[in-house]
């Protein structure tokens, strides 16, 4: 009977035990978890904490009972402080598991969360796990939080700050940043974004954040980093994330910033997989590892490993950046690098209905952005993927249609099929 032990139990690690389970009714899979929490989306967290969604609805699988009952599982309940991956052993704070057939690592990542000085723990919330989003659920169940400070101009940033002003609270974003989604978004397509956010009365401050917290006889304020005092009864941090790979040997397991892996998941010691946020995926367009944090990239990956794992040869090639938000009444979307020049094409208008901005390199499109309609973006990033997988460079009868359908300009369908094309 083969033996398969998951480490960390998010999205990842519960696609990959149904993979598993799906190929051997018989095999033995212990997972290890501390968080005795069922696997959640961290991306639903600002829901739950805004009141638009239940506590129960962060749980997409069911809760843990269920899933052990339906993968029959064995769940163990104790923080793993060391992999033996040469040996297929597992070290707990209360003992040695294993060893085991395959290992899969899906540890996932953790926020990021600098030291601020002046700011005690129970004003300053963190927005990735349950956790976070009851602490600060029931911190503004106070009804005595006045204003706030959010750092980080990021796709959770942006969904503090809205559950912030939808409560009336006076909010700031700030990001050493020049601009907002600076990893996503082009600059134009950022400015207007700004433009949007300060006209319903979010403050924002780019190239900026808080060096410390003081409290004074006007209340607590957050100094920044150039100088200026800022009202701030809480702070929230939204500044990335860091994968949990603290308790690998880095001698045995090849790691970047996170684990590297190869298109079946495996890592560079036999029988030991990982997937998720712990892990370095393949970049399509850089074809290089990289980490995609992104929930259905997790799935793919799980789905992979968990195939891998039980005999299977299912490969996942790769994936690009992608983001895909609703915040304020807008969409946006982006896709790809945008770091990346090339021929630059426009549809639409910034300031009303669909605008779409795709830079185009060498017969593929290299980024995307999208204001106001996410309905189109499955069809761009399958596009954006089919390019760089070497496949046709025309869209569908269909698909132009749902483009124009949308609001898309006929003729920008056009120039974007010669110039992927090589004709324009």
């Amino acid at each position: 009977m083969e033996s398969y032990a998951i480490i960390g139990f998010g999205t990842a690690g519960y696609h990959a035990a149904r993979a598993i389970r799906e190929a051997d009714k018989e095999g033995k899979i212990d997972v290890f978890s501390n968080t005795g929490e069922a696997p959640y989306n961290p991306m639903l967290t600002t829901y739950y904490a805004s009141g638009k969604l239940s506590y129960e609805a962060m749980f997409p699988f069911g809760s843990l009972e269920e899933i052990k009952r339906e993968l029959d599982i064995r769940m163990v309940s104790q923080p793993v402080v060391e992999l033996r991956a040469k040996e297929h052993m597992i070290k707990t704070a209360e003992g040695i598991w294993g060893p085991y057939g395959k290992i899969l690592i899906s540890a996932g990542a953790s926020a990021i969360a600098p030291r601020i000085e002046g700011l005690d723990g129970k004003d300053c919330f963190l927005m990735r796990t349950c956790q976070d989003a009851l602490r600060l659920k029931k911190r503004l169940a106070e009804k005595n939080v006045k204003s706030a400070v959010v750092v980080g101009a990021s796709m959770v940033g942006i969904k503090v700050v809205e559950l912030l002003a939808d409560q009336d609270i006076q909010t700031v974003l700030a990001d050493l940043a020049p601009y907002m989604f600076p990893t996503a978004a082009y600059e134009n397509v950022a400015h207007e974004i700004e433009r949007r956010l300060q006209a319903r009365g979010v403050r924002l401050l780019f190239q900026n954040t808080v060096a410390r917290v003081l409290d004074g006889p006007d209340g607590r304020m957050a100094v920044m980093t150039q100088g200026e005092e800022i009202p701030a009864d809480i702070v929230v941090l939204c500044i990335g994330t860091r994968a949990n790979i603290g308790f690998l040997r880095p001698e045995e397991i090849k790691t970047g910033k996170a684990v590297i892996v190869d298109p079946h998941m495996e890592t560079s010691v036999p029988g030991i997989f990982a997937a998720g946020d712990c892990c370095e995926g393949n970049n399509l367009e850089s074809n290089e590892t990289q980490i995609i944090g992104l929930w259905a990239n997790a799935n793919y990956q799980g789905l992979t490993a968990g195939n891998s794992m039980s005999g299977g040869q299912k490969k996942f090639d790769g994936n690009i950046l992608h983001n895909i938000t609703h915040f304020m009444d807008m969409d946006f979307v982006g896709f790809g690098d945008n770091r990346i020049q090339g021929q630059t094409l426009e549809s639409g208008s910034l300031e009303s209905g669909l605008y779409i901005k795709a830079v185009c390199q060498g017969r593929r499109i290299v980024g995307v952005n999208i204001l106001d309609s996410y309905r189109i973006s499955g069809i761009i990033k399958n596009y954006m993927l089919r390019l760089l997988r070497g496949g046709g460079n025309e869209l569908t009868v269909f698909q132009k249609g749902m483009l124009v359908q949308a609001g898309m300009d006929g003729r920008f369908i056009d120039r974007l099929e010669e110039a992927v094309s090589g004709t324009d």
